[in-house]
């Protein structure tokens, strides 16, 4: 019969169990918010940051990508990203001293950026409000096109045939 021994299997667990609770606290929290502002101060570190209908103003640092949809994107002086930043219906600015690692990118909105700015990666703009349109309402409209389109062939085809007008007055 094996004997339980409490002290070593406490030992076993604890190895295993410490070094992942470490990196979680030295990971970095993700912030995602809905139609309110986030603002990332000068002594914050965070992950991934995501708003939707709603503005991302940065002054720390972030170590996973920006995103706003129906936002804007402003990295004031300080600020440092390491991964993309990305401004979907609104505009990306980028302040003097600011660093993003990665891309760079505005669609349907404004791209500013100071001189003093670095950026790594790419930078990418597709200013004014019709890409929205093209990007995001045109494949409904599409959609909605074959939709009409099938509603209409099953009711032509439900109705009858015109019957021809020298058929009727043949004696």
């Amino acid at each position: 019969m094996t004997r339980f021994f409490p002290l070593p299997a406490f030992c076993i667990v604890a190895i295993f169990l410490v070094p992942s609770a470490m990196r979680a606290a030295e990971t970095h929290p993700d912030r995602f918010q809905m139609n309110h502002d986030i603002r990332i101060q000068p002594d914050e570190k965070v992950g991934d940051v995501t708003c939707i209908g709603c503005s991302i103003y940065v002054r720390g640092q972030v170590s996973g990508d920006v995103t706003a949809i129906a936002g804007s994107v402003v990295a004031e002086p300080g600020a440092s990203i390491a991964g993309d930043v990305t401004a979907i219906g609104g505009d990306a600015r980028l302040e003097s001293g600011t660093q993003v690692a990665g891309d760079l990118t505005a669609i349907g909105g404004a791209l500013r950026r100071d001189p003093q700015a670095t950026v790594a990666g790419a930078v990418t703009t597709m200013g004014g409000r019709g890409w929205i349109f093209l990007i995001f309402l045109l494949p409904f409209a599409v959609l909605g096109g074959i939709i009409a389109l099938i509603i209409w062939l099953i009711q032509r085809s439900r109705r009858p045939a015109p019957v021809p007008a020298y058929t009727l007055h043949r004696n």
